[in-house]
């Protein structure tokens, strides 16, 4: 496995809409691998694959275990097919907008289908904080960041500031 390289906001390949995976091979269940070993080093709870510069539509969320007892869920071509009416807000941050954190509401629970690591074809329902991570990964899919549910100021102060971080560091 390969640790792989985050891209971060303002970045416009970000802004990619991901192809759909056409089969589910060992080429692609080791770039799933390589994105696990990244989403836990950086640490995280969920990784697109366009965060690392592949525009295909798979993600990877462990919202309940960590990389010393992980349970890794793999989501290839997810898609929403039914939310509920009710909503909840958690308060988001992103691998991509790294250290900027902002209060996002998205529906509570959620059905998704998507194929797994094996190819097979599965329908889930999701509430609570997988939920809410599930449909923050597929947004990134679809190329819509986080910051993009908040308002204007918000999105653009916090993109101001990373900006500005990254040209501290390139100086450095």
């Amino acid at each position: 496995m390969a640790k792989l390289n985050i891209i971060h906001v303002p970045d416009p390949v970000l802004r990619t809409i991901s192809d759909p995976v056409e089969e589910v091979n060992d080429a692609v269940r080791r770039t799933l691998d390589d994105m696990v070993e990244t989403m836990y080093a950086a640490p995280g709870i969920g990784l697109a694959a366009i965060q690392v510069g592949i525009p295909r539509r798979m993600l990877v969320i462990d919202t309940e275990g960590d990389e010393a007892n992980p349970k890794p869920k793999f989501l290839i071509n997810p898609e929403v097919v039914w939310e509920s009416d009710d909503y909840s807000v958690y308060n988001e941050g992103c691998l991509s907008v790294p250290e900027h954190y902002a209060e996002v509401e998205r529906p509570a629970t959620v059905r998704i289908r998507y194929v797994d690591y094996h190819g097979k074809q599965v329908e889930e329902e999701m509430d609570g904080l997988l939920a809410t991570c599930a449909q923050h990964e597929i947004d990134h899919l679809n190329g819509v960041v986080f910051i993009d549910h908040l308002s204007k100021l918000k999105r653009n102060m916090i993109v101001k500031k990373l900006l500005k971080a990254s040209k501290d560091v390139e100086i450095l």
